[in-house]
């Protein structure tokens, strides 16, 4: 196969922003943290260095967990267009550097989240085999489903945050915020899979959209996403809920509902991106107000 050529005067720390997917780690430790947040209590309180090291040993885990995805499915990338440039497949890094990086980075992470409790070190390797060994090998290229079993590891990060604050993790508010980031994840990857539709064909992968059709699709996001604003809605009834959930879960709520709505009348053609961009920032919001309405009283 002839992968495309690109300009080797890329800047060294754009092609590691792009291996890593720098926006989606981000993103990641926003969950983290926000699952640290509610875990805290006024016994244990805040200790900036503790925060500070979670947040980096979850950034280092979520890079390299990124970045070696993006080693494993080299290939896969160069046949869709959407992914084809990626720092890999352009011929910009190597398969083997990427592949140290990304092992350098998942140690360290793991070396940090373990050294502030073995629980966080055994739950974030869990994570990077449940994403970069089952996802990624078994899940993803044989499964129409994928997502579902998929949303685990992507879950994970809140579980992470709650574990590095509370000192017994299985709760209910905890099991709250675990369900809003797993539900969030089936419209958020197949409103993706929708619009990238013939990408994921030309690649031959069975994603929902390329083997069920829109229609099923659809039925299927509109389900998950009622499923998520009916948890965010009933959230009193698991977490503290007051001012926040008055003034943005709501709203939110709303909001989501009508996005989906034009979403769907427009059988994915029109407004998909503000579907994503409202479904994504309404998971964010579900799990962030329980903590604003927990300190605020």
């Amino acid at each position: 196969m002839q992968w495309p050529k690109f300009s080797r005067r890329t800047p060294a720390r754009n092609i590691f922003l792009e291996l890593t997917k720098s926006g989606i780690a981000i993103f990641v430790v926003l969950e983290g943290l926000a699952g640290y947040a509610l875990g805290l209590t006024a016994e244990n309180g805040l200790a900036w260095t503790h925060l500070l090291c979670f947040a980096l040993g979850l950034y280092c885990l979520s890079s390299g967990s990124l970045a070696l995805n993006q080693a494993q499915e080299a290939e896969l990338d160069a046949r869709m267009p959407r992914t084809r440039a990626r720092p890999i497949p352009s011929g910009r890094l190597s398969k083997s550097r990427a592949l140290a990086i990304s092992v350098f980075l998942i140690g360290v992470g793991l070396a940090m989240l373990g050294l502030l409790r073995p629980l966080l070190g055994l739950l974030g390797l869990l994570s990077v085999l449940l994403y970069n060994g089952l996802y990624t090998y078994y899940w993803k290229p044989k499964w129409i489903y994928a997502a579902v079993p998929g949303a685990l590891p992507g879950a994970l990060p809140v579980v992470l945050g709650y574990a590095a604050t509370h000192a017994q993790p299985w709760t209910v508010e905890l099991l709250y915020a675990f369900l809003i980031v797993f539900l969030w994840q089936m419209p958020h990857f197949w409103a993706i899979a929708l619009r990238y539709r013939e990408d994921y064909r030309a690649a031959g992968i069975p994603t929902l959209p390329v083997t069920r059709g829109t229609d099923v699709t659809l039925r299927q996001i509109t389900l998950y996403t009622l499923a998520l604003v009916a948890l965010a809605t009933l959230s009193p009834l698991l977490v503290t809920a007051h001012w926040a959930y008055l003034l943005a879960v709501l709203p939110f709520c709303t909001l989501t509902l009508w996005q989906l709505g034009r979403y769907v009348r427009s059988e994915w053609q029109g407004p998909w991106f503000r579907f994503f961009l409202c479904v994504n920032t309404a998971m964010l919001v579900f799990i962030v107000a329980p903590v604003v309405d927990k300190f605020w009283r």
